[in-house]
């Protein structure tokens, strides 16, 4: 794996490592196909977090290698979730909504509990993380992201947006220049597939209009 860990060239003095670019540009794609509700979205989120896995480990990145290990995990899960969705709707595709104001509350709650646990975890253990804060922020809003999207509700992109605004500047202050720039691009496809999945969520609220034939 040495070649993986390997420069792959240099952008504005900033050293690209092969497996940070594979990694992260598999991501890309992965959350091109989450906007798209594509089932590959997962088996490539799973793919990603391998690689970006075998990248961390060399750096001493141990809660972000472990991040990834967790993004494996949920990936499998996701991928279950969403085949059970398809089967649900007519047309075979997975239904997108906004979640109840329980399952939000839910979410922001286990997101601040998990982070605080997290960063205390890698406070108390320094060899896991050398921003244990930070580290722990994305750790746990990465988990929540994907649960979110596993679950088809819109705020899975909100939480993507969160855990971009920390994402960036880490990853450029730890050596991984391509995954700061990636993140940039991250954002703006977040931003996309919010309003695709906004939308589609208002027109499944819509009533049918009476008189129109159902299938």
């Amino acid at each position: 794996m040495n070649w993986l860990n390997s420069g792959a060239f240099i952008v504005l003095g900033q050293h690209i490592k092969w497996s940070d670019m594979i990694g992260n540009t598999i991501g890309l794609i992965a959350l091109a196909c989450g906007l798209r509700r594509s089932l590959w979205s997962w088996p490539a989120q799973f793919l990603s977090g391998l690689i970006l896995f075998a990248a961390f480990v060399p750096a001493h990145l141990v809660g972000s290698a472990g991040k990834q290990v967790v993004v494996m995990v949920v990936a499998a899960w996701g991928w279950g979730q969403w085949v059970r969705s398809r089967k649900q709707v007519a047309d075979g595709s997975v239904a997108v909504r906004f979640g109840t104001w329980r399952e939000r509350t839910m979410m922001l709650a286990g997101a601040a509990l998990g982070t605080a646990a997290v960063a205390l975890l890698f406070t108390a253990y320094p060899a896991l993380s050398r921003d244990p804060w930070p580290d722990a922020y994305i750790f746990v809003g990465t988990i929540v992201a994907m649960y979110a999207q596993a679950r088809g509700m819109v705020e899975f992109w909100f939480a993507w947006l969160l855990v971009n605004l920390v994402g960036v500047p880490l990853n450029f202050a730890g050596g991984f220049a391509f995954s700061g720039f990636v993140y940039v691009i991250y954002s703006a496809l977040v931003l996309w597939g919010l309003r695709d999945w906004w939308l589609r969520s208002r027109s499944a609220c819509m009533p049918t209009p009476e008189g129109t034939a159902t299938s």
